[in-house]
C-alpha cells in the first residue's frame, strides 16, 4: 500500500467501527464533519487501496452500491434487492468446516471464498404482504 495517510486510517477505522456493511457514501458522510476537506473520490480511492492491500473485503454490489467489510474473515452475505440492507457476519455464520470439506472432497486449495444471497429482507417481505 502507499504511504500512511490520516484519511485512509480514518476510513479503515470507520469501517472497523461498524457492524454495517457500508457504502463509500456512508463512510464519507460520517467522516466529512471531522475532515472537511475530504471528498467522496478520496473515500472511494482509500477503500480501493485498503482492498488492494488486503485490509478490507469488498462484499460486492447491492442495489448498485459497492459494500465493504473490515472483518477480514470470509463470511456469507445477503443483500436485499429492494431496500439494499446487507446482512453478514454474526447474522449468517460461516463454517470453516465447509471449506475443509470442499478442499478434501475436490483436492482444491481454497484461497478465497464468497457466498452471496440476494432477495428480500424480512422488513421488505412484511411490506410486500400488506
Amino acid at each position: 500500500m502507499q504511504r500512511y495517510s490520516k484519511k485512509r486510517q480514518a476510513v479503515l477505522d470507520c469501517l472497523k467501527g461498524t457492524k454495517e456493511h457500508p457504502t463509500a457514501e456512508w463512510i464519507y458522510a460520517r467522516l466529512k464533519p471531522v475532515y472537511p476537506d475530504l471528498s467522496l473520490a478520496t473515500a472511494y480511492r482509500n477503500l480501493n487501496q485498503l482492498e488492494e492491500a488486503g485490509m478490507i473485503r469488498s462484499m460486492g454490489s447491492v442495489n448498485g452500491q459497492e459494500r465493504d467489510d473490515a472483518s477480514g474473515r470470509p463470511q456469507p452475505r445477503g443483500g436485499c434487492t429492494r431496500c439494499g440492507r446487507v446482512v453478514g457476519g454474526e447474522e449468517l455464520p460461516f463454517s470453516e468446516e465447509t471449506v475443509h470439506w470442499v478442499e478434501e472432497t475436490t483436492g482444491f486449495r481454497i484461497e478465497s471464498t464468497s457466498l452471496r444471497f440476494s432477495g428480500l429482507c424480512g422488513e421488505c417481505r412484511e411490506k410486500e404482504k400488506e
